[in-house]
């Protein structure tokens, strides 16, 4: 009946393409609406899901929450967030690309670098838990405690540091310093005193290194060692000391210049004189490399026990105290309880009574032909005689042997390899074969004089 207008049939072909006037509007519209919805969504989804996901610090997360964040990872969030995005995007007929679809690529593309950082993290983390796993454990004995520590030197402490340049500072706190063994301990305290003695000025004399003086606390001063009194005791001692070696050199001349009647009155008359050579007479043993006595007694030592000995000249009876032989001890003063003070060309033995004659040191007087005749007629047929002497006092050692031997006695063995000391065997053979007043130049020996020092 009526005929309806152009506009009206166009309009369903203008809807269908999209230019009309009210269509186009409402459409508009409704997809703004659609886009602004899906926006703030996914800024929710962001915010929610970005802080949580924003890794800490190296080290300041512990195990069980990287383990946690492993079990569960904010995968879904993102998955959830993509499907309700497709579902809306199929919803939405397909247009021409608009701003909001690049805003839509550019929210893509966020998201994707959130997922790229937060593997990067991910992995960040588990590296650093795999180092504290491959950190060497504590020592378990002391010997490797000390290796560690040996390595833990000032050019051990560079290469760490330049090893490990970005290890953060709660790391290096976390691990406990090495302890020290009582030695390198010791060692490491001498290594500070030598450097701090180096560059210390030296201190006065008679100052100890530990008593440096102090304003608050003053240290009395030592006393002096050139003080009178110190003076004047040394002074004394030397004195002292001269005048004994004084005293004792002039016995010795008197000993070895006169014959032994003229030694024993000296000795009767000043008993001290005989104890101040024999103190003297010791200062000089000291000196020796070798004491003859003791020669005697190994010798001795290795022959019976039942042999009789007669020691000429004992001094302080060394001989008769180390061997377990009767032994008759003879000397001009007595020392020891032991002694038979008189002359020794006059014993107090009966003829033939002894196996053993000593002379140690002690053929000092003029009259030695006396002391070896006496010794003859004590000594039993067979007997030892046994002489000690200084080397220097021998001039001519064959002499000496061929005199002896006209006196009843023959040489068993003799030691003069020795540089100090001469030392004889004879064996009695008989009585002497030559009268008293026949000259035996061979027994006339150097008197021992002992020089001024």
């Amino acid at each position: 009946m009526f005929e309806e207008p152009e506009w009206a049939e166009e309009a369903p072909v203008v809807a269908a393409l999209g230019h009309g006037p009210s269509r186009p509007a409402a459409a508009s519209q409704t997809k703004g609406s659609k886009h602004s919805q899906l926006l703030a969504t996914l800024r929710a989804l962001e915010a929610a899901s970005l802080p949580k996901q924003l890794p800490s610090l190296p080290g300041s997360d512990s195990e069980e929450e990287i383990a946690q964040k492993k079990k569960h990872p904010k995968k879904a969030s993102f998955a959830s967030a993509s499907a309700e995005v497709g579902g809306k995007r199929k919803g939405c007929q397909k247009q021409a690309p608009t701003e909001s679809d690049f805003e839509d690529e550019e929210v893509e593309r966020k998201k994707k670098s959130c997922k790229k950082r937060a593997l990067l993290d991910r992995d960040s983390v588990e590296e650093e838990t795999r180092k504290r796993k491959c950190q060497k454990p504590a020592p378990s004995n002391r010997a490797q405690h000390i290796d560690n520590v040996e390595q833990t030197g000032p050019k051990a402490q560079k290469e760490h540091v330049t090893n490990d340049p970005h290890k953060s500072s709660t790391e290096a706190t976390s691990q406990p310093p090495h302890s020290l063994s009582r030695k390198q301990w010791r060692n490491r305290q001498k290594n500070k005193r030598r450097h701090k003695n180096k560059f210390r000025p030296l201190l006065p004399q008679g100052q100890a290194p530990g008593m440096a003086p102090s304003e608050e606390a003053e240290v009395p001063p030592a006393p002096r060692p050139d003080s009178h009194e110190a003076r004047a005791g040394a002074l004394r001692a030397r004195m002292a000391e001269r005048l004994d070696g004084a005293r004792f050199r002039y016995l010795n001349e008197q000993l070895y210049s006169g014959p032994s009647s003229a030694a024993q009155r000296l000795f009767q008359e000043d008993p001290e004189a005989f104890h101040l050579y024999h103190r003297g007479f010791q200062n000089q043993v000291k000196k020796w490399p070798l004491h003859p006595v003791d020669r005697i007694i190994k010798d001795l030592r290795q022959r019976p026990p039942s042999l009789v000995v007669a020691d000429f000249g004992c001094g302080d009876c060394r001989l008769a105290s180390s061997i377990r032989n009767p032994v008759h001890c003879f000397d001009l003063a007595p020392l020891d309880p032991r002694v038979t003070v008189c002359d020794m060309a006059q014993v107090p033995l009966e003829d033939e009574s002894v196996d053993v004659a000593v002379f140690c040191l002690s053929l000092m007087g003029t009259n030695i032909r006396d002391f070896l005749e006496e010794a003859n007629r004590v000594l039993k047929p067979g007997g030892l005689l046994k002489v000690a002497e200084v080397s220097s006092r021998f001039e001519d050692v064959r002499a000496f042997l061929a005199a002896v031997s006209k006196l009843g006695f023959k040489v068993n063995s003799k030691d003069i390899t020795n540089s100090h000391f001469f030392l004889f065997d004879f064996q009695k053979t008989g009585p002497p074969r030559v009268g008293t007043q026949t000259e035996l130049s061979g027994l006339k020996l150097q008197p021992c004089l002992y020089k001024r020092r």
